[in-house]
């Protein structure tokens, strides 16, 4: 173990999300924070402390592994040696706040926050918020994951596909939102034993088979958008986790814009077909009056007034003479 002082002032790089409750039957699970990140940055995990005089310190423990990570009382911090020079915590009012730099693939656990408290003179655990973190590596395929993009409209579905590309048999399986809204939205045991969120309701149904997992998501809205990442729990190993699905649900809005544009072309397309017939039609009656209009016939007019008046004259004064 490894002691070294809390710096009350540190700098810290804050990625805390929001959590949602699953469900099992009407059963509660408790609330977790979902945190996914990829190797070689930063994370912060915030464990809320009372003020109570009772209160002794703060663990934070790896769950599976049942890893005590630090133990933080007063101004001191005990820090596994795993995590060694890679941990930071503030006290910040109500909360402590750990940083975990430098992120390795073996740091994707199921984090527990639990406060010590005195109880009768006697220290007592009481158990506080789970944060999942997922770490992800560029290089991992264990866990495969499709597709990798669906833009569904509302009130349609999308299934997801997760397959554990080893031969150990995966013990839970996750599906987890990552972006938007944070929490896990289904776990799976190798018993089928599930939690669904209380976000999705009877609107999920999953299929398990060994190493493969299909979960559906019915009647999907606008709000559903986010980025979905399967997650694979396998005994002596950390967290496995894929590539992620994004979901992004077309909005009514996007919907009708995009209908409106199309009765816009359709209507441009029919006065543009009238316009051509119009065209046509006057172009063809034009012809078809070229076509009958009467020929006036060529007329040379020859004015013979005056040959007439010439022939006249000269046949009035002609008299015969006399002999």
């Amino acid at each position: 173990m490894l002691w070294m002082s809390c710096l009350p002032n540190a700098s810290l790089f804050l990625l805390l999300l929001p959590c949602f409750p699953a469900q099992d039957g009407g059963r509660n699970e408790q609330s977790a924070d979902v945190i996914s990140a990829w190797e070689g940055s930063s994370i912060s995990i915030t464990c809320p402390i009372s003020d109570s005089q009772n209160q002794v310190g703060m663990h934070l423990r790896a769950i599976r592994e049942n890893l005590n990570v630090l133990y933080f009382s007063g101004k001191v911090l005990t820090i596994h040696q795993d995590f060694a020079n890679r941990i930071q915590c503030s006290k910040e009012g109500e909360n402590l706040r750990i940083t975990l730099h430098r992120l390795q693939e073996s740091d994707s656990k199921i984090y527990l926050c639990s406060e010590v408290v005195k109880i009768n003179d006697h220290p007592k655990d009481l158990y506080g918020k789970t944060t999942i973190v997922v770490v992800k590596a560029k290089s991992n395929s264990s866990l495969e994951q499709s597709p990798l993009y669906a833009n569904p409209e509302q009130g349609q579905s999308v299934s997801i596909t997760c397959v554990l590309k080893i031969s150990t048999e995966a013990e839970k399986f996750y599906l987890l939102r990552t972006l938007v809204q944070p929490g896990t939205v289904l776990s799976v045991s190798n018993v089928n034993v599930s939690n669904v969120s209380s976000a999705f309701g009877n609107r999920l149904e999953y299929s398990r088979e060994g190493n493969r997992m299909v979960v559906t998501l019915h009647n999907l809205q606008e709000k559903d958008s986010d980025n979905y990442i399967c997650v694979g729990e396998v005994a002596d190993s950390p967290l496995l986790s894929a590539s992620g699905t994004m979901v992004l649900v077309k909005a009514e809005v996007e919907q009708a814009c995009e209908k409106r544009s199309w009765g816009l072309y359709g209507l441009l397309i029919v006065v543009a077909l009238l316009f051509c017939a119009l065209v046509g039609c006057t172009l063809y009656h034009v012809d078809l009056n070229k076509y009958f209009q009467k020929k006036k016939p060529n007329v040379i007019y020859e004015d013979m007034s005056y040959n007439s008046r010439r022939s006249t004259l000269v046949s009035s004064n002609f008299y015969p003479r006399g002999e």
